[in-house]
């Protein structure tokens, strides 16, 4: 088996903290910093909490952990009893959660606005690679043409249909499959840091998959964020700093179905074929969900429509990489 279903962090803070789990020091008149390092949707998260009582912290952060869990429980897809794993078993769900009707919701209104490149229901097209590279004796040239054809045929958001009053969320055809990685991990980072603001946190990172910056660092300088060198992705490729802001990287690398690193978990959705390996996006928004929902069809889409995309979108910037370094930066 030569697929690669781990999500290496493509966006890092520089200096970031590793250690133990959950590491605060005492409470004084001077900020310390609490930070937490575990996992969210099968990626890598970790918070860094700038703070000046210890025990209000970790408070903060435990309730902060807890709406994480709250959120797997809806949208992880390793997870088979999750609402979006029901979801896709029987093609519909009943009395789902408030927050799983308004994120599906907005997966929809996000895959209009892109003209289909954000895609939510590309899961049978994943299964199809998925299934190719792990039966044993897979052809490195990849699924079949008509393998590829029959899970297109189960693609297309317009297939999900909502019912709010309901809390109904069904799948038009049999085959079909949701999956919201793609804005999940984004989502769930604005959860949690809404949760520790609540708690009255400013000066704080947190990245539950994708990275949203809160206020600034207590000296007033900014948060300083390396974009990962896709061809070796412990390495930066160059750094950007931000303030009140999320960051979002999405890239071919992240999984890698074959040996040879031919084909990606990033699918263009019309012509089934992946993102290349050796590029990637990072999308910088005023929220994570946002982030989120714009890098993975920037990843895909034509280089000719970027800049429409980036443009429609309004409020994001865009920096492409490549091995070489960056290669466009789009702002809107």
């Amino acid at each position: 088996m030569s697929v690669r279903i781990s999500r290496r962090r493509a966006i890092t803070v520089l200096a970031a903290a590793a250690g133990l789990p959950l590491l605060a020091r005492a409470a004084s008149d001077h900020p310390h910093i609490l930070r937490w390092k575990g996992f969210s949707l099968g990626a890598d998260a970790y918070i860094q909490l700038y703070h000046t009582d210890e025990n209000k912290a970790r408070a903060a952060v435990e309730e902060g952990l807890a709406e994480l869990a709250r959120m797997e429980r809806m949208f992880s897809l390793f997870r088979p009893d999750s609402v979006i794993s029901q979801l896709n078993k029987t093609g519909v769900v009943e009395d789902a959660p408030a927050e799983f009707i308004e994120l599906v919701s907005y997966s929809k209104d996000i895959a209009e606005r892109t003209g289909g490149w954000f895609e939510p229901t590309i899961q049978p097209l994943w299964n199809a690679y998925f299934q190719h590279f792990t039966s044993g004796s897979e052809d490195p040239a990849g699924p079949s043409a008509a393998t590829i054809r029959e899970a297109l045929a189960q693609v297309g958001w317009r297939g999900i249909e909502i019912d709010p009053a309901r809390g109904r969320v069904a799948l038009a055809k049999p085959g079909m499959g949701l999956s919201l990685d793609s804005v999940g991990q984004g989502y769930i980072t604005d959860r949690v840091t809404a949760i520790l603001r609540r708690h009255g946190f400013q000066n704080m990172l947190v990245d539950m998959g994708e990275l949203r910056a809160v206020a600034a660092k207590p000296d007033g300088s900014a948060w300083r964020v390396a974009i990962a060198n896709p061809a070796e992705p412990k390495q930066a490729i160059t750094e950007i700093d931000v303030i009140d802001q999320a960051v979002a990287t999405s890239g071919g690398y992240g999984t890698i179905f074959d040996a040879a690193g031919n084909f990606t978990h990033l699918f263009d959705p019309f012509s089934g074929k992946t993102a290349p390996r050796l590029a990637g996006v990072t999308v910088i928004a005023s929220s994570a969900t946002r982030a989120n929902a714009y890098s993975t069809p920037l990843s895909v889409v034509p280089r000719s429509r970027r800049a429409e995309m980036v443009a429609a979108a309004g409020g994001i910037t865009a920096i492409f990489v490549t091995p070489d370094g960056v290669t466009e930066t789009l702002k809107s």
